[in-house]
C-alpha cells in the first residue's frame, strides 16, 4: 500500500499540462514534462495491450497488463543490456585510440632536435 501512496504523491507533484489518453479503451487523464513523450509513451503502451490481446483475448484486462507489462521489461531491460555492451566497446575503443595517439606522440621527434 505504500506504494501506492507513492506513485499518488508522484503524479500529484508532476509538472506539465494534463492530456487525455486512451490506453485499452479506457481514457486516463496524464501529466508529463512533455506532451508529445506522454503521448508515444501511451501508444506504446496500449499498443502492447492490445497485441497481447489479439493473441490471447479469452484472458481478463489484468492478465493481459500484467502480460504486456513483462514484455515491456524485458525490452527494456535487453535495451539497457545492449547499451551496456555498446559502451563497454566503445571505451575499449576510445583507450586504443588514446594510447595509440600517446605513442605517436612520444615518438615524433621534438622541435630541440630538429635545431
Amino acid at each position: 500500500m505504500e506504494n501506492s501512496k507513492n506513485t499518488i504523491q508522484l503524479v500529484r507533484t508532476m509538472n506539465g499540462k494534463s492530456i487525455r489518453v486512451k490506453i485499452f479503451g479506457n481514457e486516463y487523464p496524464l501529466r508529463g514534462e512533455n506532451e508529445d513523450v506522454t503521448k508515444r509513451v501511451a501508444s506504446y503502451v496500449d499498443g502492447m495491450l492490445m497485441k497481447i490481446h489479439d493473441k490471447i483475448p479469452e484472458q481478463p484486462p489484468l492478465t493481459v497488463a500484467v502480460l504486456s507489462a513483462l514484455n515491456i521489461t524485458e525490452d527494456l531491460l535487453q535495451e539497457r543490456e545492449k547499451n551496456t555492451q555498446e559502451v563497454a566497446h566503445l571505451e575499449a575503443e576510445v583507450e586504443k585510440l588514446s594510447n595509440y595517439l600517446d605513442n605517436c606522440l612520444l615518438s615524433e621527434p621534438s622541435d630541440e632536435r630538429l635545431l
